[in-house]
C-alpha cells in the first residue's frame, strides 16, 4: 500500500451526476462551448464550485491536442553553461519565463543543455524559446522538423548589402521569424567603451569560435572600435566545449605573445574567469595593470576574485517578452518578421557595484535611467584601473 493515499478527486462525472446532466453538458457549460441554456449552465457552475471541481489538465490536453507546455532550450555545451553559469543565466531566464507562462495558462519546462540526447525528442511541448542559437542549430532543426513554433532570444535580423542576413544578428540555419533582442552589439560596445574610458590602451577580445550572435557581434564591434580608436586588434579564441580551461590557455598565450594588452573583453563569463586565472599566473594584477570585463552579471562575475565588471541584461523583461511573443504566435498571430526589441534602441546605463547612477550616455548616444530594459553596466573591481604609481605594461 502506498504511503501517500490519494484523496478523492472530484471528476466531471461527479458534477454531471450531482447536476443531473450528461458529462458533455458539463464540459460545454464550463468551457462556454456548445449549446447549453442559461439555467443549466448556471446550475452546472454552481455544482462544480460547491464540489470544488477542477478540470483535469491531462484530459483537457487530450481533447485539445495541446500540452499547454512551453520549454526553454539551448545548444550551449555544458563546458560554458554548467556550474555557476547554470545558476545564473539559464535559471534567471527560466524563472522569468515560468512566471509569465503560468499567467498565460502554460506550464514552463527548462531543458538543461545536454550532449547526451536531443530534448525536443523527449518533450511534449506546444512551443519553445531557443536561447542564442548557433548557425544550423540542431535544436532549431528538430523544432522545425516537428512543426513546433519557437521564439529566439538572440537578436533581430538585419539585411546585409547583398541581401543576406548578417551573421551577427541572425543565423540562417536557426533563424525564427520571431525573436527578442538581447542587445548583442549594444552590450559589446558598452563594455569596450568602458574599458577604454578606464584607461586601457590595448584591449583584447577573448571569444568562442561558435557562430552565436553574441560572439560574432562582439567581434564586429571590437574590430570597428579598434579601427576608430586606433589600437591593434588582438583576438584570442577558444572552443565553447573547452570551457574555462580552454579560455585559460588562450588568455595565457595572448598575454605572453602581446604583453602590451592591458584589458580583456570576454563576453562568455566562463571564459572571463579563465582569463582571470591566466592573468594571475602570468603575474598580472586584475583591476590594476589588466582590466577584465564580461557580458552577464551572474554568479561567476560576482564571485570571481576580483569581482568582474559585467552587464545587467534585463533578463526579467526579456524572458517575459519572449513568452508573450510565443503565446501570441501559438494563438494564431503568425505575422512575418515579428521581431521585438524591448528598448527600440540599445540604450545603456551605468551602475557602480549595483548602486544606481542617475544616468549615463549609452551606445546609442541617448541617456537612459538605470531602470531601462536595455543593458546596464555594473562596474566592479576588475576594471577599477591602475594605481597612480604604476605604469601600464
Amino acid at each position: 500500500m502506498s504511503d501517500f493515499p490519494r484523496a478523492h478527486r472530484v471528476t466531471i462525472a461527479d458534477v454531471a451526476r450531482e447536476a443531473g446532466v450528461s458529462r458533455t453538458t458539463v464540459s460545454h457549460a464550463l468551457s462556454g462551448q456548445g449549446k447549453v441554456n442559461a439555467d443549466t449552465r448556471a446550475k452546472v457552475k454552481e455544482v462544480a464550485e460547491r464540489l470544488n471541481y477542477r478540470p483535469s489538465a491531462r484530459a483537457r490536453s487530450l481533447r485539445s491536442g495541446k500540452s499547454q507546455t512551453l520549454a526553454l532550450l539551448s545548444s550551449m555545451p555544458a563546458a560554458v553553461s554548467a556550474g555557476p553559469s547554470q545558476l545564473g543565466f539559464f535559471t534567471e531566464l527560466a524563472m522569468g519565463c515560468a512566471r509569465t507562462a503560468l499567467l498565460e495558462g502554460y506550464v514552463f519546462v527548462l531543458a538543461p543543455p545536454t550532449e547526451a540526447a536531443n530534448p525536443v525528442d523527449l518533450l511534449d511541448i506546444d512551443g519553445a524559446i531557443l536561447l542564442e542559437p548557433t548557425v544550423d542549430d540542431p535544436l532549431a532543426e528538430a523544432l522545425r522538423d516537428r512543426g513546433i513554433p519557437y521564439v529566439t532570444i538572440d537578436g533581430p535580423s538585419t539585411p546585409a548589402a547583398d541581401g543576406a542576413s548578417r551573421a551577427s544578428t541572425t543565423h540562417t540555419g536557426a533563424a525564427s521569424r520571431w525573436s527578442i533582442d538581447l542587445h548583442h552589439r549594444g552590450t559589446a560596445q558598452l563594455l569596450l567603451d568602458h574599458l577604454l574610458d578606464q584607461g586601457a590602451t590595448q584591449p583584447a577580445l577573448l571569444v568562442s569560435r561558435s557562430q552565436r550572435g553574441a560572439q560574432i557581434a562582439a567581434r564586429e564591434v571590437y574590430v570597428e572600435t579598434a579601427a576608430a580608436r586606433g589600437f591593434a586588434p588582438r583576438i584570442a579564441e577558444a572552443e565553447e566545449t573547452s570551457g574555462e580551461e580552454g579560455a585559460f590557455a588562450a588568455a595565457e598565450e595572448l598575454l605572453a605573445a602581446h604583453p602590451d594588452v592591458n584589458a580583456i573583453l570576454a563576453p562568455v563569463d566562463t571564459f572571463a574567469t579563465g582569463a582571470v586565472r591566466a592573468a594571475q599566473e602570468s603575474g598580472r594584477t586584475v583591476g590594476d595593470d589588466l582590466l577584465i570585463a564580461t557580458r552577464y552579471d551572474g554568479l561567476r562575475a560576482r564571485t570571481s576574485n576580483p569581482p568582474l565588471t559585467a552587464v545587467d541584461l534585463g533578463l526579467e523583461a526579456i524572458s517575459g517578452a519572449a513568452v508573450e511573443m510565443l503565446v501570441t504566435v501559438l494563438d494564431g498571430d503568425h505575422s512575418p518578421n515579428a521581431t521585438a526589441a524591448l528598448d527600440g534602441d540599445t540604450e545603456c546605463a551605468a551602475r557602480d557595484g549595483g548602486a544606481t547612477e542617475p544616468a549615463a550616455v549609452g551606445a546609442s548616444g541617448a541617456a537612459a535611467s538605470a531602470g531601462s530594459s536595455g543593458p546596464v553596466l555594473v562596474v566592479r573591481e576588475s576594471t577599477a584601473g591602475h594605481s597612480p604609481d604604476r605604469n601600464w605594461v
